[in-house]
């Protein structure tokens, strides 16, 4: 963590040393993506260090490994591993259900099969994530698909009331490619009223590998004040 933390940097920084202490010795853990993320694999890693934490670690993106690694935490696979114990994430958005949008830095899917593989997923957030629906805010919903299938996907994505946005890189020309070799696209939507008849009518649609709402995945939510931190736990059907 970078000293003289902002409020918010500060707050995330408490949700994750809550999350981190769910990690047990000997245990699979799933590393999430994104800023947030990231302070949990340091905390990680210092409990490693410090601590002498024996974990195995599977990484949602590139940027989670290469964290990982700079920490010296052992990477492992799921063809390995099949049966994460314990991930921690972030979102970009979070409702008291426990409903999510990720996705903002394009490794929905990753972080998606990593904690479809999961016994116990952990968020964590600054209180700027926590919403009643989600949607709000003109938050979009990410979403990776096929470039060969870009024009069909736009077509059915506006046919379902979607405005669809076309994510480009900053500083080169060109839409930002997913660690899987995808486009993402941002659909809003508006406020979300049943996101999970979203989430299986976009899955529906040719094209679409993965949308960034996660519906029923997570058990426990930390999410991070300026007094403090908000728990949130939600049992979550298997």
């Amino acid at each position: 963590m970078k000293p003289n933390p902002t409020p918010t940097e500060q707050a995330k920084l408490t949700a994750a040393l809550e999350a981190v202490k769910h990690v047990k010795n000997w245990t699979v853990v799933g590393l999430g993506s994104g800023s947030t993320a990231a302070l949990a694999i340091e905390a990680l890693g210092e409990r490693a260090k410090h601590e002498n934490l024996s974990i195995l670690a599977i990484p949602s993106s590139y940027q989670a490994f290469q964290l990982a690694t700079e920490w010296k935490i052992p990477i492992t696979t799921l063809e390995e591993h099949p049966i994460i114990d314990v991930t921690i994430d972030g979102a970009d958005q979070i409702t008291p259900e426990l409903n999510l949008i990720k996705g903002n830095g394009a490794a929905q899917t990753r972080e998606k099969i990593v904690a479809a593989a999961t016994k116990q997923n952990i968020i964590i957030a600054d209180e700027t994530k926590k919403v009643k629906i989600l949607g709000e805010n003109n938050q979009p919903v990410p979403i990776e698909a096929l470039p060969f299938a870009l024009g069909l996907v736009k077509r059915k994505i506006t046919d379902l009331g979607g405005k669809i946005t076309l994510r480009e890189t900053k500083g080169k020309a060109g839409p930002i490619i997913s660690d899987n070799g995808n486009i993402i696209l941002d659909a809003n939507f508006g406020t979300i009223q049943n996101p999970a008849e979203l989430q299986t009518k976009l899955k529906a649609i040719p094209g679409i590998i993965e949308t960034g709402l996660f519906i029923g995945m997570t058990d426990i939510a930390y999410i991070g004040k300026a007094t403090g931190t908000e728990k949130i736990e939600v049992k979550r059907k298997l």
